[in-house]
């Protein structure tokens, strides 16, 4: 098991948390007889190992620190990284809008560095089962370490395959289909094929190009909800006696989420009966159009 799923006294291996007055954080693994040297002195190992969490310790210099094993949210934006990860305001709205569940059968294209691979797998529970798939040996690599030290190495659930996705697919049954790669929309007939009635596909995209064909080829297939796409933005607040504030800096846009959600055999969507705001579609407009639209 990891760091911060344990409980009891730290012991060797385990990821701590450092956080001093200021705020200032370090994730540390733990040695015997070594030491961490920050701008305010040594910290020595020793002095947190056998210990329980959330304690205080002093460094060389008198410096005060906090230590807590790291939250997972806290430990993968840290973790060694080949490809960018997926940040946890983005990960906690897929794993709540794709409502993924213990006992799922998911599928994520695009594993990145492992971090949405552990929150999902964290989800799915021991019953559940994940298949992840990364078209470079390097990131799969990436993804193994990093997972085993979140998750442990016993993952019966888990699969990882070097592999491009549409082709080398197993899994037959899909209740949800995460999505985190440059064409998202050249899974569509992967997703309407292998997602069972009522399942999700969920995709995670960086431009507005690609959030635009990824939705137009989901309502072009029919196979599918009407999409719903969002972004999600983060800001801190400053909290002292009376002066309470939002902070300066947050975290903007990372990416744009889209969901949809498999229509039983034989039925198709809805679509949508509103009225595109004009010069939505223009003359060279190509894709599907929304129902009651005058093509005229």
């Amino acid at each position: 098991m990891t760091s911060y799923t344990r409980s009891g006294p730290l012991v060797e291996g385990e990821w701590v948390r450092l956080t001093d007055p200021k705020g200032r954080r370090h994730n540390v693994q733990l040695v015997p007889g070594k030491e961490f040297s920050t701008k305010k002195g040594q910290l020595r190992h020793d002095d947190m190992l056998g210990q329980p969490e959330g304690i205080v310790i002093h460094s060389s210099m008198d410096h005060p620190y906090q230590v807590f094993r790291p939250l997972l949210f806290e430990y993968v934006v840290s973790m060694p990284r080949g490809a960018a990860i997926i940040y946890p305001k983005d990960a906690a709205q897929i794993i709540v809008q794709a409502d993924i569940y213990p006992g799922a059968r998911v599928v994520e294209a695009g594993a990145g560095s492992g971090a949405l691979t552990s929150y999902l797998l964290r989800a799915i529970g021991p019953t559940g089962t994940l298949g992840s798939y990364e078209l470079r040996d390097e990131f799969a690599d990436n993804v193994l370490r990093n997972v085993h030290e979140v998750s442990g190495t016993d993952l019966p659930g888990w699969t990882l395959t070097v592999g491009d996705l549409r082709e080398v697919v197993t899994e037959t049954e899909i209740d949800r289909l995460i999505l985190d790669m440059v064409d998202p929309w050249s899974c569509i007939p992967l997703a309407a094929e292998r997602l069972t009635p009522g399942g999700i596909v969920c995709a995670y995209v960086a431009t507005t190009t690609q959030l635009s064909r990824f939705v137009e080829t989901v309502r072009e297939h029919g196979g599918f909800t009407e999409p719903r796409a969002w972004e999600t933005l983060e800001r801190e607040w400053h909290l002292e006696g009376l002066a309470v504030r939002p902070q300066h800096s947050m975290n903007g846009h990372t990416a744009f989420l889209v969901t949809a959600r498999r229509m039983a055999p034989g039925h198709h969507s809805m679509g949508t009966s509103r009225r595109p705001a004009p010069g939505a579609y223009g003359p060279d407009y190509t894709g599907p159009r929304p129902f009651g639209h005058d093509e005229a």
